[in-house]
C-alpha cells in the first residue's frame, strides 16, 4: 500500500485530503498535537511514518485568525518553522526518504496588489508580518538539500469548501443580511476550490521533473465586490449591508482576528500550473460558489 504523511492534517484542508487519500487506496499518516496521531514530539515515529512515504504534505502552522499580539506572532511564526525544521531532519534521518515534500506557504507572501497579478516569476514579495512568516517557513524549507526528495513550497491562496474554512463565516454574514462589500470593494480576491487543490497536489506528485514554488490559486480572481455579490446570488439574499474600513477594525478587535485577512488586494494567477498543463475544475468563483453552496 503507497503511503502519504499528513503534517498538521487535522483541520479544514488535511481531514478532506485524509478522505480523499484514503479513498484512492492511501494509508495516511497523520502528524498532528491532536490525540490519537503521531506527536511532533516523537521523533522516531515522524521517521519511522516518513519511511517509504510516496508522499509528504506539510500542513501544519497556528491559524493566522488571531490578533496579531506579540504572543500570537511568535505563535504563528515559531508552529511553521518549528515543524518544517523538524520534517527536513527527519527526511535526513531516513533511510529512505519520501519522493517529493510539499510545504504549505501562502499566497499572502505578494505585495498588495490592485494594479496588477502577481505571478511566480514577475510577483513582488510585500512586507509586513504576514509576508515575514512567509518568507521565513520557505527559507527553512529550501534550506535542506535533500537529493532523494523533490521539494514544492505551495503558495496557497484562500481555499473554498463545502465543510468548514472562511465559507462558514461568510455564510453567516450573508444570512443575517451583512454579506456587502468589505472596505472598498476593490481588492482582489485570489481563491482556490479544495478539490483543486488536491489534484494540484496529485498532478505535481506525478510530475517527476517538477519541484520550487507554484502559486494554487484559480486563474480568475474577482474583487471583494464581486465575490459577496455571487455568494449573496447563491443564496438568493438580495441585499447585503456594506462594512466600511472602521467598521471591519472595530469588529475585527471584538471577534479577535484582523482585517488585513479581508481587506488586502491577493491579486495572484497560477502561472506555472497553467504552463506545465494543469487544468483547473473549478475556474471560475460562479462554478465554484454553485459547487460549494448547493
Amino acid at each position: 500500500m503507497m503511503k502519504v504523511v499528513l503534517a498538521g492534517g487535522t483541520g479544514f484542508i488535511g481531514d478532506y485530503f485524509k478522505k480523499k487519500f484514503t479513498e484512492l487506496g492511501y494509508e495516511v499518516k497523520i502528524i498532528s498535537r491532536q490525540p490519537l496521531n503521531i506527536s511532533w514530539d516523537d521523533i522516531p515515529g515522524i521517521i519511522n511514518a516518513l519511511e517509504g512515504a510516496e508522499l509528504l504534505i506539510n500542513l501544519a502552522g497556528k491559524s493566522v485568525n488571531c490578533r496579531y499580539n506579540e504572543k500570537n506572532k511568535s505563535e504563528i511564526m515559531n508552529s511553521r518553522i518549528k515543524t518544517t525544521t523538524i520534517l527536513g531532519e527527519s527526511i535526513l534521518a531516513c533511510k529512505n526518504s519520501p519522493k517529493v515534500w510539499m510545504n504549505s506557504s501562502t499566497a499572502t507572501i505578494y505585495r498588495h496588489a490592485d494594479d496588477r497579478p502577481m505571478t511566480e516569476e514577475n510577483g513582488e514579495i510585500g512586507s509586513g508580518f504576514s509576508v515575514d512568516v512567509a518568507k521565513a517557513w520557505e527559507k527553512a524549507l529550501f534550506a535542506f538539500d535533500l537529493p532523494k526528495t523533490r521539494i514544492i513550497a505551495l503558495r496557497i491562496a484562500i481555499v473554498l469548501g463545502k465543510e468548514g474554512g472562511v465559507m462558514t463565516p461568510y455564510r453567516n454574514l450573508v444570512k443575517f443580511g451583512l454579506g456587502g462589500v468589505q472596505g472598498t470593494g476593490k481588492q482582489k480576491f485570489s481563491w482556490i476550490h479544495i478539490e483543486d487543490l488536491f489534484q494540484i497536489v496529485l498532478f505535481l506528485k506525478e510530475r517527476e521533473d517538477l519541484s520550487g514554488i507554484f502559486n494554487c490559486a484559480a486563474p480568475n480572481p474577482v474583487s471583494n465586490q464581486e465575490f459577496m455579490r455571487l455568494i449573496r446570488d447563491k443564496m438568493k439574499v438580495p441585499f447585503g449591508v456594506p462594512s466600511p474600513k472602521w467598521l471591519l477594525e472595530l469588529g475585527s478587535v471584538l471577534i479577535r482576528t484582523e482585517t488585513e485577512l479581508v481587506l488586502k488586494s491577493r491579486w495572484v494567477i497560477p502561472e506555472r500550473l497553467e504552463r506545465e498543463g494543469y487544468i483547473f475544475t473549478f475556474d471560475t468563483l460562479n462554478n465554484t460558489l454553485a459547487d460549494i453552496l448547493n
